[in-house]
């Protein structure tokens, strides 16, 4: 389930749930217009809740995804690698999917932690958006040169738009917003342009090397990539 909520012009979160635990969680200070949404996904709580034995299966497909890769397992693979019925391992997660999802949020998580603390490493709004395009770039190169196999699973929930995915372009929004905001209360950044209108713009720029499914093929720019798209960005923004 992914749910998104904002109370007037202050408060708002994204949220996935899968079996009533919370798979990525962010919220932040922001104006979003609309009314609270939900959507509802194949993610319906099955059997009993053991936390022990949900991250015990995580791992273990983690693993066996690491080795096997995502789209060429089946839950029946899962379950006898892992030890498990297949019957089993449907109590805590009802499809192949809703574990990828589950790892593939771990993943993100990560990401967006490294990506966090290099914004939160500078002092001026300028510097937090190089930071922030040389952070993405990088963790999206890592995640793609280190394990391929899981690279996988990135590109599924990319390409069949899994929840987590629409989490994680939400995550990469309201930052570059936090910054953008920042900026322009600073008189670094101008103000004329509507600021949703400028999120999407800068996000749009940095989309080929955020999808999994585009970032194959920016390979040859990824080493100047994101000084020159930085600066190209932040002359638009100047006052």
């Amino acid at each position: 389930m992914f749910f998104l909520s904002w109370r007037g012009n202050v408060d708002w979160a994204v949220t996935i749930y899968q079996n009533g635990h919370s798979l990525f969680n962010h919220s932040a200070r922001g104006k979003l217009s609309g009314m609270s949404k939900e959507i509802s996904s194949a993610g319906v709580a099955r059997g009993p809740v053991d936390h022990d034995v949900r991250d015990q299966i995580v791992a273990a497909a983690t693993e066996h995804f690491s080795r096997y890769g995502y789209e060429k397992t089946t839950v029946s693979d899962l379950a006898k690698a892992i030890g498990f019925s297949k019957a089993y391992i449907y109590k805590f997660f009802e499809s192949k999917q809703a574990i990828g999802e589950m790892i593939c949020a771990n993943c993100l998580s990560e990401i967006h932690a490294e990506v966090r603390a290099a914004v939160e490493g500078a002092d001026r709004p300028a510097e937090k958006l190089r930071r922030m395009f040389k952070s993405v770039v990088e963790a999206s190169l890592r995640l793609f040169s280190e394990d391929r196999k899981l690279y996988e699973i990135a590109s599924s929930a990319a390409t069949e738009r899994w929840q987590v995915a629409f989490a994680h372009e939400a995550h990469i929004r309201q930052l570059l917003q936090d910054i953008l905001r920042e900026g322009r209360e600073t008189g670094e950044f101008e103000r004329k342009t509507p600021i949703d209108e400028a999120v999407s713009a800068i996000y749009l720029v940095m989309h080929p090397y955020i999808n999994p499914l585009l970032l194959q093929y920016s390979f040859d720019h990824t080493a100047e990539a994101p000084a020159q798209l930085s600066s190209l960005v932040l002359r638009s923004l100047s006052p």
